[in-house]
């Protein structure tokens, strides 16, 4: 049974290091947004480019999240895990020294590979690592201080892109790599691997057979990155008639090829908990949202209200600070009363933070027409994110904790991805559109109703499906899947839960 408690000292570098590293990915996925507008001028992008260099990192990263989770639980959490930063600092490294857009692409799509394999795997670790009593608070704490990784984004990419320049946004990450992974090596203990092959040898499961679904992998990378070009480029010819309808046909090979495959990267008979296919639907839409919001928002205040990259990234941290002051108290409340309050709650507070967005136009008031949209917003992300994840964990065995996490966050990738895609063409954002204020604010506004109204969508499938189970139910379902706090290991007793 994981021992590792969080008040000890290794607790804490177990805790640093999953957050370091998955702050990595975080803060790489709202970072760069800041600094899209010199990107552009710089490498004389336009806005189909620039939408490329938000989603080629998203494409490979949602592709092969799956694959990165299970190449942990198989391999050793920690070995991929630490794998997985060295890949991602190399690759900040060839983002930072690209010499045009093309190159960055690319240099951004290997980012995403090292982000697939080290994302799952932080999550992964802090639950196979904290002894049961503690992974509620743990979780809440990763979730806390990740989200803060993902928020301090903008203005740590606004005071590089202002001081020394854009491609710090991509080098800042060899050093923190640096301190990282030794910390890893000699604090973390290892879990998965050898231990996870042989609890599973005598059943035949798929880590008995040591096979990969490279084809699904493949499949679910092709899918995503096929529609996504053709969202980007519509209006472009048959080629896009070409690729929406590959990419289509290529997301229903992945799912016929994971249902019949003895093997597969993403088991399905992993959502025949309702609690978890439920949770993931909620994902979809409340990432969908805050993928389009965070890709627009610091455009909006560059571009239409006249703000400097360090003051846009400046004027986002108050969702910063709420996560951090907040976050791990709203993992320990949804604990206490469940899941489904938090999250039907927390996506609607959000939904109205974007709303209020509405009033940020030229010559916007920071006091009376950004903080307090940015405030509801915040308190919004405290209310859902630790108790979105714990409940995913909650949901599915341990020995699937790293499965698990690479669902989870592949379908919020994903839904970033498709809303970075999407939302120009809903809106009718042309490719000029960033450096006309006029055009960029109309399509913006438009933007947050649609991110609105996905928040909604999932709010009412959270009040409806999610529930937690009465607090004596000794049913299988009850004790794998009705939890907010993780299932009871392999031969440990059963005790109260909640849920």
């Amino acid at each position: 049974m994981p021992d590792v408690r969080l008040a000890s000292p290794q607790g804490k570098w177990v805790l640093l290091t999953t957050v370091l590293g998955s702050s990595m990915a975080m803060l790489d996925s709202t970072v760069v947004n800041v600094a899209l507008p010199r990107i552009g001028r710089d490498l004389d992008a336009n806005l189909s480019a620039l939408q490329w260099t938000v989603n080629a990192y998203m494409v490979t990263l949602a592709g092969l999240i799956l694959l990165g989770g299970a190449l942990g639980d198989r391999f050793g959490r920690r070995r991929v895990f630490v794998i997985g930063v060295v890949w991602f600092a190399v690759a900040s490294l060839l983002c930072g020294i690209a010499p045009n857009s093309g190159v960055l692409i690319a240099a951004r799509a290997l980012q995403g590979v090292g982000g697939a394999l080290l994302t799952p795997g932080s999550l992964a670790l802090i639950q196979a690592s904290f002894h049961p009593d503690d992974r509620g608070r743990a979780v809440g704490l990763w979730s806390g201080f990740g989200g803060v990784g993902a928020a301090i984004g903008p203005f740590v990419g606004g005071w590089l892109v202002d001081g020394p320049g854009w491609r710090w946004v991509f080098l800042l990450n060899v050093p923190l790599a640096l301190v990282c992974v030794p910390v890893a090596l000699r604090h973390v203990p290892e879990s998965g691997g050898d231990t996870a092959r042989a609890s599973e040898a005598g059943s035949g499961g798929p880590r008995a057979h040591g096979r990969f679904d490279v084809l699904g992998a493949v499949l679910g990378a092709l899918a995503l990155a096929l529609v996504t070009y053709a969202l980007i480029e519509a209006g472009g010819g048959g080629a896009v008639v070409v690729s929406a309808v590959a990419g289509l046909a290529a997301a229903v090979a992945f799912v016929i090829v994971e249902r019949r495959r003895p093997d597969p990267m993403m088991p399905t008979d992993i959502f025949a908990s309702r609690q978890f296919t439920a949770v993931n639907i909620i994902t979809l839409c409340v990432y969908a949202a805050l993928g389009g919001f965070f890709f627009l928002a610091a455009l909006q205040l560059q571009v239409v209200v006249g703000y400097s990259a360090l003051a846009a990234g400046t004027a986002l941290l108050p969702t910063t600070v709420l996560m951090l002051l907040l976050s791990a108290r709203s993992g320990e409340l949804a604990a206490r009363i469940g899941p489904r309050i938090p999250l039907t709650v927390g996506p609607l507070l959000c939904a109205a933070g974007m709303l209020l967005m509405l009033r940020v136009g030229p010559g916007a008031s920071y006091p009376a027409d950004v903080l307090p949209a940015l405030v509801v917003l915040g308190l919004g992300l405290v209310t859902l994110v630790a108790p979105l994840t714990a409940t995913v964990l909650g949901s599915v065995s341990v020995a699937r904790a790293g499965l698990a996490s690479g669902i989870n966050n592949a379908a919020a990738r994903a839904a970033g991805l498709m809303a970075v895609a999407a939302l120009p063409l809903l809106t009718g954002m042309g490719e000029e559109a960033y450096r006309e204020p006029a055009a960029f604010d109309a399509a913006f506004g438009k933007a947050m109703g649609w991110c609105a109204g996905a928040l909604v969508v999932g709010a009412v499938i959270a009040a409806a499906v999610v529930r937690r189970p009465p607090p004596d139910c000794k049913r299988p379902e009850c004790l794998r899947h009705g939890g907010v706090m993780a299932p009871p290991l392999e031969g440990e007793p059963v005790r109260k839960r909640v849920g």
